[in-house]
């Protein structure tokens, strides 16, 4: 099979242009996060946009601190029908989940905090310490 450079990218090429390792590409291929992608006779990897585009997908997602089980959930509802669109409600969902659990962590550290500054002024103060 011939590759088209424009529209494709090996491999190497696109893990290094998204600033990831091509064993990352490849634990995401065998995690179900992306599907397999097209091979050369040869077998090398290379990925169209819409592969690339999924892939950019991932990596947000990720970087927005949803688990395994929730990217791999919403593969699977991509798989299954092959239109973006239809995960989003879900993820819209997940991401509301994941809005309060952070808003709860962020009431937690804020009153830990005041424990903290708390206890360090008593004991600043007990040990007449220098601020």
């Amino acid at each position: 099979m011939k590759l088209n450079r424009e529209d494709t990218q090996q491999i190497g090429e696109l893990a290094g242009s998204l600033g990831i390792t091509t064993r990352t590409l490849r634990l995401y291929e065998q995690l179900g996060l992306i599907d397999p992608p097209r091979r050369t006779e040869g077998g090398i990897r290379f990925y169209d946009k819409e592969d690339i585009r999924r892939i950019k997908f991932v990596l947000k997602v990720k970087e927005l601190g949803l688990s395994l089980k929730q990217m791999q959930e919403l593969a699977e509802i991509y798989r299954q029908t092959k239109m973006p669109d239809t995960i989003m409600p879900r993820l819209i969902e997940i991401l509301d989940g994941h809005l309060e659990a952070i808003r709860r962590k962020i009431r937690k550290l804020s009153s830990l905090e005041r424990d903290i500054q708390g206890f360090r002024k008593r004991i600043a103060e007990y040990y007449d310490i220098p601020r």
